[in-house]
């Protein structure tokens, strides 16, 4: 009768009832804390943090056709986009936090920023790119709502979707190195056909403290990653930049000047104290998008194009990284799918959107949010201090601009590489499937183009089934993406042709 008693006394104590905060988002439910909750926020956002820096090393350091930087400037702002790119990921992963209430973060995807600085930006303004980045979150954000981004992701074979990720990772990797000067472009006057070659001098053998500075990064990162040292990535960058600052400050080594007299020099920044660590951010790259600019500068069918092949890349990762993290959250139900999964692509469709409007290219999930799970996350509000760790980076925005290219640089290769080892997917000896996988994956890099890539291999793959009397596998919409490409390449060709040229 006393433990009746007490037992009613327990269950009317309100302390033992969950508070708003643990009914919103599950935590209880889901087997968590809110300490653990707080661990996996932080655990997430120091893995993948180093979107910071490296965003705007790559959109940032990249004129378009007009000659001008991302913010209308004539020299690269690296504070600028840095400040901006962490406010999108702070904003965008608190809304995942709120709405989708799972623990998965969102910042720029590396790949399509790549895509959008070397494939978009140099045939029209950054104003004008980003305005296509819009539309494509848009169209995506529409697949969602109506339930066709299931059907497109069903059409396209399960292996091309794994040579473009492939392929994306052998660019970003190329980027890398020749960034960091580790491989360099010849000379038209060097009598050679050689595009590039290894060292500054182009002869073959490495030179100077910077690229001895790139190679011990690179080594380092690389050891980091292989041990599985949480934050890998980002440690590599700040202990590589470490490492670059003291070797300037011993041996004076300068950049690199326009005139080619000091080739072995720092490229982008001379590693050195910044006159400030902390400053407000300055946010003025948000809303210099425009819609539909594009259509009038490169016609409409290249636009829609380009709106295709963003969507491409940024359609497919995020499927997998939802249901790879979401399985190791315990967070997917008996039919495969993950709770709030519409709301969860809703999410990430407008991040895509928001991350074109705020200039610093397409925002999606990041498959590092595993991180945080991995510390016990398990709900949105592991999001919300992830976004809030990225919104208070915003004022350490100057820290990015003593980040010289061969510090950076080996994230890049690194990240090259963890794209790269999802290549053991593709089935190669099924050669219908494995000849058009391969062509996507190498072109990429050999043309500097994803676009180029994406399309060999959707055209190779269709022509190849149907000369092999298997015209009737293909999904419909693979003709239709097909034909798309054809006309793509033979836009030139065809306007010659009609007397449009």
């Amino acid at each position: 009768m006393v433990r009746a008693c007490d037992s009613a006394r327990v269950n009317a104590n309100p302390m033992n009832t969950p508070n708003f905060l643990d009914r919103y988002f599950s935590i209880s439910a889901r087997g968590s804390s809110v300490g653990q909750e707080v661990r996996g926020g932080f655990a997430t956002f120091f893995t993948m943090a180093y979107i910071v820096v490296l965003n705007p090393l790559i959109i940032g350091t990249v004129a378009d056709k007009t000659g001008q930087f991302l913010g209308d400037g004539e020299n690269p702002n690296i504070a600028l986009v840095a400040a901006a790119t962490a406010f999108a990921a702070g904003i965008l992963t608190i809304i995942m936090g709120v709405f989708g209430r799972v623990p998965f973060a969102l910042a720029t995807g590396l790949g399509l920023n790549a895509f959008l600085a070397f494939g978009i930006a140099s045939q029209m303004s950054w104003e004008d790119a980003m305005g296509l980045v819009v539309l494509e979150g848009i169209v995506i954000a529409i697949l969602v709502v109506t339930g066709f981004r299931v059907a497109v992701f069903h059409a396209i074979p399960a292996q091309l979707k794994t040579a473009i990720s492939v392929g994306i990772g052998l660019f970003i990797a190329l980027i890398g190195f020749v960034d960091a000067g580790f491989v360099r472009r010849m000379p038209d006057a060097s009598g050679t056909t050689v595009p590039v070659k290894l060292g500054a001098l182009g002869n073959g053998s490495l030179t100077g403290w910077p690229t001895l500075v790139f190679v011990v990064g690179l080594l380092v990162t690389a050891f980091l990653v292989a041990r599985r040292v949480k934050g890998a990535i980002l440690l590599g960058i700040v202990g590589t930049t470490v490492l670059a600052m003291i070797v300037e400050a011993i041996g004076k080594v300068g950049p690199q000047t326009p005139d080619g007299s000091n080739p072995n020099g720092w490229s982008l920044n001379v590693p050195a104290w910044p006159k400030n660590f902390i400053e407000l951010p300055d946010l003025s790259l948000l809303g210099q998008f425009s819609l539909f600019g594009s259509f009038a500068k490169i016609g409409g069918l290249a636009a829609v194009m380009f709106v295709f092949t963003l969507m491409l890349a940024d359609f497919f990762d995020t499927m997998g990284t939802i249901v790879g993290v979401g399985r190791q959250a315990n967070l997917v139900q008996e039919d495969g799918t993950v709770e709030r999964t519409k709301e969860i692509l809703l999410v990430d469709s407008l991040a895509a959107a928001a991350g074109g409007a705020a200039s610093v290219s397409s925002n999606t999930t990041y498959i590092e949010s595993a991180a945080g799970v991995g510390e016990g996350a398990r709900t949105g509000l592991a999001s919300i201090v992830t976004g809030v760790l990225f919104l208070l980076a915003m004022f350490f925005a100057p820290l990015t601009e003593i980040v010289p290219f061969e510090a950076a640089t080996p994230a890049l290769v690194v990240v090259g590489f963890l794209m790269m080892t999802q290549v053991k997917e593709i089935d190669f000896s099924d050669f219908e499937t494995a000849i058009p996988a391969f062509l996507t994956i190498v072109l990429m890099p050999f043309t500097y183009s994803i676009t180029a890539g994406i399309g060999a291999g959707f055209v190779s793959y269709i022509a190849i089934k149907a000369f092999r009397g298997k015209a009737r596998d293909l999904h419909p919409l693979m003709w239709l993406v097909g034909a798309l490409f054809v006309v793509y390449f033979a836009l030139e060709p065809l306007k010659s042709l009609l007397g449009l040229s």
